[in-house]
């Protein structure tokens, strides 16, 4: 879906607005709670969504704009418990988001839908935007706890 410059601005405004008021916060709607934020890193502006589903989450990473990227699937695999990811749109020569799914499965112990527009080339961004996600991601109760299972 194609949005044009009006509406894309009209929805970073509406972000904007939410996070000014302080409802950057989990907002649950039946069993699922939805989180978005915004963060300024190196002049960019790295827009977040978080839908915990009860046994995944979804994250969409957005770089300056409303736009899709690339979508992951992670989840841990049996009989070892490793981590597998594929990806579910864009194609395989970008792997920028597929790191990040693998290390979210870790860090939560749940399956991972990750769509994420951060640029190919960019590993500090890539770096930077995954540490802001943990942060809000542990904020949140999301992250297993060191005796194992996750913090609800």
């Amino acid at each position: 879906m194609m949005m044009d410059s009006e509406g894309l601005e009209n929805g970073i405004e509406e972000l904007k607005l939410k996070e000014e008021k302080g409802n950057a916060h989990a907002q649950p709607q039946g069993q699922l709670q939805i989180t978005t934020f915004s963060e300024l890193v190196n002049d960019v502006n790295l827009h977040f969504q978080i839908i915990r589903f009860p046994k995944q989450i979804y994250v969409w990473i957005g770089y300056n704009s409303a736009k899709l990227g690339h979508m992951y699937a992670a989840a841990s695999t049996r009989p070892n418990n490793m981590v597998s990811v594929t990806s579910i749109l864009g194609g395989v020569s970008d792997n920028t988001g597929s790191g990040i799914a693998h290390r979210l499965v870790l860090k939560t112990g749940l399956n991972i839908i990750l769509a994420c527009s951060i640029p190919k080339n960019s590993p500090i961004l890539e770096t930077e935007a995954e540490k802001i996600l943990i942060q809000k991601l542990i904020s949140l109760g999301y992250t297993k706890s060191r005796l194992g299972g996750t913090s609800l």
